[in-house]
């Protein structure tokens, strides 16, 4: 077993704390490209649409977020 050793960073962006293996480090550029602005929202619905939208993210093997997303992008394209 490889023994790496990981240390807690501040990234670049925003003072966002990043795990860093001792070598190398947090690079610009680096990482999955963001596809839009990432912003909370709180959701309220009944437990039967929590139980059919999470029956729907198994089904298409996608998360929560990629479904609600989706969902709003085909409404806004009509």
């Amino acid at each position: 077993m490889d023994n790496k050793k990981i240390k807690v960073d501040v990234a670049n962006k925003e003072g966002q704390l990043g795990f860093v293996f001792t070598r190398g480090g947090l690079r610009e550029g680096a990482g999955r490209k963001g596809i839009g602005v990432t912003k909370k929202v709180s959701l309220t619905l009944t437990e039967e649409l929590w139980n059919k939208l999470e029956e729907q993210c198994a089904d298409d093997e996608v998360s929560r977020s990629e479904l609600i997303r989706k969902m709003i992008e085909a409404y806004y394209s009509n």
